[in-house]
C-alpha cells in the first residue's frame, strides 16, 4: 500500500455562521491511495482515521461514510477501527479500462460540521489476462511468386491488461520457410508481421500451417494462440493499395443505424480475377464492432448505436484483398461526437428534516450533481426557486450545500416544497428536478397571549361556593409542548387580599371558581393577576388583570335608626291637640346596606290605633297629623309603621311610634303612668335584692344597705306624688304666653322618654315648628 498527499492548486474554504460548519481546505488535499486490483472482498485498504488524525469516536459522531459517484459501493468505511475496506474485488479493466493510470475518485463525507475529504484509490494492474486473438485461425494466400523477405500482415492478439502487462512479443515455431517480426504501433501497442525467408513452391508444398503465440510481460508471462494457413497460389504481383492508409471520421453519437461512416477504397493494377478487390475487416469479431463494410463498395456503415460515454474512438482496419490472394491495409480512425443526450443526475447525500426555526444559517441538505456528457454538454449548473429563504453554495466539485438564506419562523410557514433543478450547458438543454419536502420545527419564541388585555366578571352575592365565575384564554402561537397553556394565580402585588381564599383556577382551562360566598356589603369588588405559562424551555409567559365585580342581592332588610327599638326604651312624641293637619310628628330614619334599587325604602303606615289621624310619607318617613285634632282624639295613640326596600323580593322591618295628644305643659316632667309603674316596680325589686344581698354578707352592710334603701323609699313615694300630677290654667309667669289664653302660640314638638331603672323622667325640648304666617 502506498499513501501520499497531494496539494491541489486552488483552495476553496466555505464558512457557516450559526452552526460552525468549516469545510476544512476541503479541495486542498487528497488522500491517495494504491493496490493491485482483484484483491479480495474485505481486504484492507488503509486506516482513514489515521490518515486524516482523527480519533475513531469522531468518525462516529461525525457520521463519516463514503461517497461514489452514482452511490456506487466499492469500498465501506468501519467506524469502529476506521478501516477502509474493500467492499467487492475490483477489476481494473471493468472500471477504467484502457485508461493508465487507473484512479477511482471518492468523497468521505463527514458531518456536524460538514466536511469533504478527496480519497483517490489507484488500481494498479496485474497480468490477469491472456493474449486473445479473436479468431483462433487466419488464412493467408501467397503467391509462389513472392520473393523471400516479403511480409504479410498478421492479425493481433487483445490483452485487456496494460503496460508490461499486454503483449509484448510474437513467436512462431521454427520453420523454413518464415520467422515473426513484433512491431511497435503509433500507440505503444505491438502488432506481427510475418516475413518470408524461403520462396514457396506451390508445386512442392500447396499448403503450410503455423502456429503464431503472443506473450506478455507478465511475470509469469501469459500467452495466446492463433493458427495460420498459408494456401500458396499461383503468380498474382501486384497487391490492393488503399487510396489512404488511414482514414480519420468523426461521427456523432446519434447517428442513426446503417448511417455511412466512410467510404474506403483500394486498386489493383492487375487484371481479371488479380485485379478485383474485396473488402473486410480486418480486425474485428462482428459481434463486438458496431461497423460493418460492403465488400464490393467499402462502404463502412452503422449497425450498432453509439455511445459517447461508453467509447469514444474506434480504430478500424479495413483489408483489401484480390483475386489471386494479395492484399492491402488501412487504418479508419473512427471518433465519437459527443452529443448532448444525457441529462444531469442529482444524488442526494444527507438530507435533515425538520429544521429548527430562528437558526441564523443551516445546513438542510448535501447532494452531488453529474453528468456523463463532455464539454459544456456535461457542466452543470443547479438553482431553487427565488421565492424561498434558501440558497445553494458550493462546496466541492460537484457537491453542493442546500442552507437556509435567513431564519426560518415556523409559525408564518411550517413547510416547505424545494425543487433543485439541475440544468447542463449542452444544446439543447436538458435538465432534471428534484422535490424536497423540508419541515420546520417548532422553538418555543412565542409567549401565551391572552383573548383580552383585561376581564371583567360580575357574580352574584350569595353565590355557592366552587361556583364558575368566568374563563380567561390564552393561545400560544407555537405548537406541540411549546404550545401547551398552564395557567395560575399571581400572587397580589396591592394591599393583602385573601386571594387563595376567595378565588381559584384551573390550570388547564382557564376556568376561574368562587370559592366561598361573596358578600356585597362586605367585598363589593376586587382585582387579580392571572398568569399563563407555556411548557417550553424556556417557558414564556404571560398575565392578564381579571376585576370581580360583586352583584347586589336583595339579601339585607331596612335598619331603623331613629326611633331606636329593639330592647331600647319606647319614646313618646307629644303632639299639642292644637297642632293643625300636616304637622309633624316625627320622622322614622332608615337605612339599607343594599345598594341600588334595593335600597331605596318606602314608607307606610301599617296599622294605627285611629285609623286616619296620622300619616307616614312614603319617601321620607314624615309621620304628619292627616287632620285637625279635636277634644274626642284618644289622648294616647300607637303607630306601626312599615319600612320596605324596593328589591325583588322585597325586605321590609317595622317601627312601632307611641304618640300622646296634650293640652299643655305645666312641667318639664311629664310620664306617663304605665312608666312609672315599672319603675316602682323595678325600684322594689331592686330594693328586695339589696336586702337580701345585705342579710348574707354581714350585719354591718345590712345597716348600710337598710339605710340606703329606706332614703331611696321615701325618694320614690316624694316623686310618685309629682309625678301624675298635670296643671290646670296658665303656665308659670317665667314661661310667656303670648296669646293670653293659656296657651302656646307657636307649635312645638317635645319628646317624653323613660328609661327603665333611672328613677328619673327627661323631658327634652325638641326644634319649634313655626307657622307660616307672622304674629
Amino acid at each position: 500500500m502506498e499513501t501520499a498527499l497531494a496539494k491541489t492548486p486552488q483552495k476553496r474554504q466555505v464558512i457557516f455562521l450559526a452552526i460552525l460548519l468549516f469545510l476544512r481546505e476541503a479541495d486542498a488535499e487528497a488522500i491517495r491511495y494504491s493496490m493491485p486490483e482483484e484483491i479480495e472482498s474485505g481486504s484492507f485498504v488503509a486506516n482513514l482515521a489515521k490518515d486524516l488524525g482523527l480519533s475513531v469516536g469522531e468518525l462516529v459522531t461525525r457520521g463519516a461514510r463514503i461517497h461514489y459517484k452514482e452511490n456506487k459501493q466499492l469500498l465501506q468505511l468501519d467506524v469502529k477501527t476506521g478501516n477502509l475496506l474493500l467492499r467487492d474485488k475490483l477489476d481494473r479493466e471493468a472500471l477504467c479500462g484502457a485508461t493508465e493510470p487507473c484512479v477511482l475518485h471518492f468523497q468521505l463525507l463527514l458531518e456536524n460540521p460538514v466536511q469533504f475529504v478527496q480519497v483517490e484509490l489507484q488500481l494498479k494492474d496485474i497480468n490477469d489476462h491472456s493474449p486473445e486473438f479473436l479468431e483462433s485461425e487466419m488464412l493467408l494466400k501467397i503467391p509462389e511468386s513472392v520473393q523471400p523477405g516479403t511480409v504479410f500482415p498478421l492479425k493481433i492478439a487483445q490483452d485487456s491488461d496494460i503496460g508490461s502487462n499486454t503483449v509484448q512479443n510474437y513467436t512462431i515455431l521454427p520453420n523454413p520457410h518464415f520467422h515473426v517480426l513484433t512491431n511497435n504501433r503509433g500507440d505503444g501497442r505491438k502488432y506481427p508481421e510475418l516475413v518470408l525467408d524461403k520462396g514457396l513452391d506451390r508445386e512442392e508444398q500447396p499448403e503450410l500451417r503455423l502456429t503464431i503465440t503472443a506473450l506478455d510481460g507478465g511475470a509469469p508471462p501469459r500467452s495466446g494462440t492463433i493458427a495460420v494457413l498459408i494456401e500458396v497460389v499461383d503468380i498474382n504481383d501486384n497487391a490492393p493499395e488503399f487510396l489512404q492508409s488511414l482514414y480519420e471520421v468523426q461521427v456523432p453519437e446519434t447517428s442513426t443505424l446503417k448511417s455511412l461512416v466512410v467510404a474506403v477504397s483500394a486498386r489493383d493494377l492487375d487484371a481479371g480475377t488479380y485485379g478485383r478487390v474485396a473488402y473486410a475487416l480486418f480486425q474485428g469479431d462482428e459481434g463486438t464492432q458496431p461497423f460493418e463494410i460492403d465488400e464490393i463498395t467499402g462502404e463502412i456503415r452503422l449497425k450498432r448505436i453509439l455511445d459517447f460515454e461508453a467509447t469514444q474512438y474506434y480504430n478500424v482496419e479495413i483489408v483489401a484483398t484480390d483475386g489471386g490472394g494479395l492484399s492491402g491495409k488501412c487504418t479508419v480512425a473512427v471518433q465519437v461526437l459527443d452529443v448532448n443526450d444525457n441529462a444531469p443526475k442529482l444524488t442526494m447525500s444527507t438530507l435533515t428534516s425538520p429544521t429548527p426555526e430562528n437558526s441564523p444559517e443551516t445546513v438542510v441538505a448535501v447532494f452531488s450533481v453529474s453528468d456523463p456528457d463532455s464539454g459544456d454538454n456535461g457542466k452543470v449548473v443547479s438553482s431553487i426557486q427565488d421565492d424561498l429563504p434558501f440558497l445553494l453554495k458550493s462546496t466541492f466539485k460537484n457537491f453542493y450545500m442546500l442552507v437556509t438564506e435567513r431564519p426560518l419562523d415556523r409559525e408564518s410557514r411550517e413547510e416547505y416544497n424545494i425543487t433543485i433543478t439541475v440544468t447542463d450547458l449542452g444544446s439543447p438543454r436538458l435538465k432534471t428536478e428534484h422535490t424536497i419536502n423540508v419541515l420546520v420545527s417548532d422553538v418555543n419564541d412565542n409567549a401565551p397571549t391572552f383573548s383580552q388585555t383585561s376581564y371583567t366578571l360580575f357574580v352574584r352575592e350569595n353565590n355557592s361556593p366552587a361556583l364558575h365565575m368566568g374563563t380567561v384564554s390564552a393561545t400560544d402561537r407555537d405548537s406541540g409542548s411549546n404550545a401547551q397553556v398552564t395557567y395560575s394565580l399571581l400572587p397580589p402585588q396591592g394591599p393583602h387580599l385573601p386571594l387563595a381564599s376567595l378565588v381559584s383556577i384551573n390550570a388547564d382551562n382557564g376556568h376561574l371558581f368562587a370559592l366561598r360566598s361573596l358578600d356585597y356589603e362586605a367585598l363589593r369588588a376586587f382585582e387579580f393577576r392571572v398568569g399563563a405559562i407555556d411548557a417550553g424551555s424556556p417557558a414564556l409567559s404571560s398575565e392578564t388583570l381579571v376585576r370581580v365585580e360583586v352583584v347586589d342581592e336583595n339579601d339585607n332588610s331596612p335598619f331603623v335608626l331613629y326611633p331606636l327599638q329593639n330592647g331600647s326604651a319606647p319614646c313618646t312624641e307629644l303632639v299639642p291637640r292644637a297642632a293643625e293637619a300636616g304637622y309633624l310628628v316625627t320622622k322614622v330614619v332608615a337605612v339599607d346596606s343594599d345598594s341600588g334599587q334595593n335600597a331605596w325604602l318606602s314608607y307606610q303606615l301599617l296599622k294605627a290605633t285611629e285609623p286616619g289621624l296620622f300619616s307616614v310619607w312614603a319617601h321620607n318617613g314624615e309621620v304628619r297629623t292627616a287632620r285637625l285634632l279635636s277634644e274626642r282624639d284618644a289622648a294616647k295613640h300607637r303607630l306601626i309603621v312599615l319600612v320596605k326596600d324596593n328589591g325583588e323580593p322585597p325586605m321590609s322591618t317595622t317601627v312601632t311610634l307611641h304618640v300622646l295628644l296634650v293640652d299643655g305643659f305645666s312641667q318639664p316632667y311629664l310620664p306617663l303612668p304605665e312608666v312609672a309603674r315599672d319603675e316602682a316596680e323595678a325600684d322594689s325589686l331592686t330594693v328586695y335584692l339589696v336586702i337580701a344581698l345585705a342579710s348574707v354578707s354581714s350585719l354591718f352592710l345590712f345597716s348600710v344597705v337598710l339605710f340606703v334603701g329606706v332614703r331611696l323609699c321615701r325618694r320614690n313615694r316624694a316623686a310618685s306624688v309629682g309625678r301624675w300630677s298635670v296643671p290646670e290654667g296658665h303656665f308659670p309667669g317665667h314661661l310667656v304666653d303670648v296669646s293670653g289664653t293659656g296657651t302656646l302660640s307657636q307649635s312645638y314638638q317635645y319628646e317624653v322618654c323613660l328609661t327603665g331603672g333611672s328613677g328619673n323622667t327627661e323631658f327634652k325640648f325638641l326644634k319649634p315648628i313655626f307657622p307660616d304666617f307672622l304674629v
